[in-house]
């Protein structure tokens, strides 16, 4: 290696290492601002100084929510180049602070979904609040070490296990609701299995519907305003349904103003009116987008580039709206046990609910936020491209498919993950286009390659016959020895070709599209972050009641 090669990579080794302490900088700056707010407007409380604390670890959670769990929501539409990794940051940060502001407000419980029973405390206020210290710490710390490991796993599992761990060593195996943990590992295979088969449903669907048309454009123009109407279908739904839950009144209020009908003021909001809504917003869409789509009829060539291009701003849009959704569902992950512990601080007693102050709820908002800006491209490029390669058309079918299936599950009560829906989508897509290419001009490649090694055994075969003839030889000259020699040496070489050959087809065939190194690490990681979590919890559980007592 030449001197200004080794100058070269001392050069990046710099930089690098320059941004990765101003990243470190950014997010110390954060905790130490929130550490002092904490203590600012809780002095004089007994036991402010758990609730400083607490506040730390809930804003250190809430960072780690935006380095792993957001890249769902963006990761397909920059892996398709709808987006650009610094335009993806900037719309998921704006919407994911935006929902968790507007609209995470709901009272959140201090049990987190049933898991423990807090009767299991008894009136011991500090056992509690430990508890949940230890919680949410090792649900961050979890998370952070598997977005280093670029596997992106369910931030809600990493809090559920973190609660369940430190509450049996708080209160024993007894306070777990095991019924909800038996609900909650159904999940892990419920989530990816429904929001593969829609990903791919919807694929397979635009597909047979466009791309396999000859004329693609009549069919775009056709079709492309179906698929794009079912889209704002599913996700006003969706956000009516997950997001807008402390503003559906005022909300509904709003729209009646405008609206020639009007809909029932109704204090949450029904599946018939998220749907209703949907439906007005949906027909809309068609019109406007069936129109827009015949002025650009000329412009439009007639093959897969410009089918692609059709399903960009949808692409946009849905990353959007799920960062919104997402801040204002997910939020509850970083400060629902933080909103626990400040309600047990001031009151100095354990209760089921727990109101949100604005300010726990800005911790959570903009830790997110930042979280994602600093550290969401490491896992936003294995959820965008490094699973499996996606183009606009099938991060549009990821991202329909995660807003149906927790439509779905949300109605037939199943638990389900949003990270895994999404992943779920991604090799849904991904085990699609090896199916469909598999049955037409990949098995004309995979024959090609078989009869590329067949040549390979012929031509080797071929030197062996000579090597022996040469060998048989009772009298041999220079030139014979020379080119025995020379034959030793090729077929060596050959033998290493055909290996060779023999390996790359084999792995071709078996990951040609999705990565399996990449699955197995995912699905490891899903598997293990409840205990994970619970351990981790469990352990700094007994260390903080060890340094308190």
């Amino acid at each position: 290696m030449e001197i200004k090669d080794i100058h070269q990579l001392e050069k990046q080794a710099y930089k690098k290492s320059h941004a990765e302490l101003a990243r470190i900088g950014m997010a110390l700056f954060f905790l130490v601002a929130v550490l002092g707010y904490s203590f600012a407007t809780s002095g004089g409380v007994t036991n402010n100084l758990f609730l400083a604390i607490a506040t730390v670890f809930g804003a250190y959670m809430a960072m780690n929510i935006g380095a792993n769990d957001v890249a769902n929501n963006v990761g397909p539409a920059v892996g398709s180049k709808a987006l650009t990794m610094g335009g993806a940051i900037v719309i998921a940060m704006i919407f994911e602070a935006a929902g968790a502001i507007i609209a995470g407000g709901e009272v959140v419980s201090t049990i987190k979904k049933g898991i423990i029973d807090i009767d299991g405390f008894g009136q011991n206020s500090e056992l509690f609040i430990w508890a949940m210290m230890a919680a949410l710490l090792a649900a961050a710390l979890w998370l952070n070490m598997a977005t280093f490991a670029k596997a992106p796993v369910s931030t809600t599992h990493s809090i559920v296990g973190g609660v369940m761990g430190a509450g049996i060593a708080a209160a024993g195996f007894d306070i777990v609701d095991w019924g909800t943990m038996a609900a909650i590992a159904s999940s892990w295979v419920i989530s990816p299995v429904i929001g593969g088969i829609i990903a791919a449903a919807f694929l397979f669907a635009i597909k047979k519907t466009i791309i396999f048309r000859d004329d693609k454009i009549s069919a775009s123009l056709k079709w492309v305003p179906v698929y794009v109407s079912i889209m704002a279908w599913a996700f006003i739904t969706y956000l009516v349904l997950k997001g807008l839950k402390q503003v559906w009144p005022q909300f509904l209020t709003l729209l009646n103003d405008w609206l020639f009908f009007s809909f029932e003021i109704t204090q949450k909001p029904t599946f018939l009116n998220a749907a209703l809504f949907g439906l007005v917003v949906a027909v809309a869409v068609f019109f406007l987008l069936k129109r827009s789509l015949k002025k650009r009829r000329a412009t439009l060539k007639n093959d897969r580039a410009s089918v692609n291009i059709l399903f960009t701003v949808p692409l946009i849009f849905a990353a959007a709206l799920l960062s919104f959704a997402h801040g204002a569902n997910d939020v509850a992950n970083a400060i629902g046990p933080l909103a626990a512990i400040h309600d047990a601080v001031m009151t100095g007693g354990i209760n089921a609910k727990a109101g949100i102050p604005f300010w726990v709820m800005a911790v959570g908002a903009f830790g997110i936020a930042l979280g994602l800006a600093l550290y969401g491209p490491r896992l936003i490029r294995t959820v965008g491209g490094e699973i499996t390669e996606l183009d606009q058309m099938r991060a549009f079918s990821i991202a329909i498919a995660a807003a149906i299936t927790v439509i779905i599950a949300s109605q037939l009560g199943l638990p389900v993950s949003s990270t895994h829906i999404a992943i779920g989508g991604v090799f849904g897509v991904g085990f699609l286009r090896e199916w469909l290419d598999q049955s037409s001009h990949l098995r004309d490649e995979i024959a090609q390659e078989k009869q590329e090694i067949q040549d390979e055994k012929r031509l080797l075969s071929a030197l062996r016959s000579e090597l022996n003839s040469l060998m048989d030889k009772k009298q041999k000259s220079v030139a014979d020895y020379q080119r025995i020699t020379d034959l030793y040496r090729t077929i060596d070489e050959e033998k290493g070709t055909l290996k060779k050959a023999k390996k790359t087809l084999k792995k071709e065939k078996k990951s040609l599209y999705v990565k399996r190194d990449v699955v197995k690490k995912i699905i490891t990681a899903w598997l293990i972050t409840v205990p994970a979590a619970a351990v981790i919890s469990a352990c700094l559980f007994y260390m903080i009641k060890g340094i308190m007592e």
